[in-house]
């Protein structure tokens, strides 16, 4: 299923040689440090701050609106305050939170300790706006899109999708979940591979199957993210000529395959076993 992606040109959103520092008004931390932060540009020490809930804040400094958190998207930001540096278009180093030791080193001839010594020695930083609940998905969506191949499917604002995926045949005849792209970058977080690696060559039509397509599916059926793994080793298995799965859907006699699944993580996602193993309400077992 399919989406489109906005490319973002990471040239115009990060120094190719400088410093970066992200941060955020609803956070006291960031709050705490702003007058290091100013002095530190005014200094020229600093050479881009971009805010993710205020463009004038800090107040003093020469601030980008970040709002959309494209800047921290692309930072990988998980705490606020959070400094990077790049060289030649690659970080060399980071700060998050506050710790003054580290920001000493980190701006030699900054001297912040002796001008800032009012301040505490060590202060935890506060969560990214990109890590608010159900940020992470929709960024990656929005931002990070390119890695997904898929076309898009577009529907009417007044249709119905789950009606639609039926009359379109994409069900079995159980409900489906709609795949957006936030769904299908959520599930692939359940895996390390590379979303165009090919998981197998699946019968009958004997066409590459790669995991972006695996992940769509499952999120079609209803998986959790960290059921993907199993989902894809049950794919490989299945594919394998020992198994015969072009006999399997290809014949015209019925056929109810079982899959068994071993090992700490049919644990680990909750999966029945033993006493009621083909009980109801098991989400994994489903």
């Amino acid at each position: 299923m399919p989406f489109v992606t906005q490319a973002a040109n990471i040239e115009s959103l990060l120094p190719i040689n400088g410093t970066l520092a992200i941060v955020k008004r609803d956070c006291p931390t960031c709050e705490l440090v702003a007058p290091v932060i100013v002095r530190l540009q005014q200094q020229g020490f600093l050479d881009l701050v971009a805010s993710q809930d205020d463009p004038l804040f800090p107040q003093g400094a020469d601030v980008l609106d970040d709002r959309t958190l494209e800047r921290s998207w692309h930072v990988r930001t998980d705490t606020v305050p959070t400094i990077v540096r790049f060289v030649d278009g690659e970080e060399v180093a980071r700060l998050e939170g506050w710790n003054m030791a580290q920001w000493d080193e980190f701006f030699p001839a900054a001297s912040i300790a002796s001008t800032h010594n009012n301040l505490p020695h060590w202060r935890p930083g506060c969560g990214s706006m990109t890590e608010d609940f159900g940020m992470p998905e929709k960024l990656a969506a929005r931002y990070g899109g390119e890695s997904l191949h898929s076309r898009r499917v577009v529907l009417a604002a007044a249709d119905d999708e789950w009606e639609q995926m039926f009359q379109r045949g994409w069900s079995d005849g159980l409900p489906v979940v709609p795949p957006t792209p936030e769904r299908v970058m959520r599930m692939l977080a359940g895996t390390t591979r590379y979303p165009q690696d090919v998981v197998a060559i699946v019968p009958p039509d004997l066409i590459d199957c790669t995991v972006e397509k695996v992940a769509i599916n499952a999120v079609m059926a209803g998986c959790l993210p960290e059921y993907l793994p199993v989902v894809i080793a049950a794919l490989e298995g299945a594919c394998t000529p020992e198994f015969n799965a072009h006999g399997l859907l290809a014949t015209t006699y019925f056929a109810g395959p079982v899959l068994i699944v071993n090992g700490p993580i049919a644990t680990n996602i909750g999966m029945n076993s033993g006493v009621n193993v083909l009980g109801q309400g098991n989400r994994a077992n489903s």
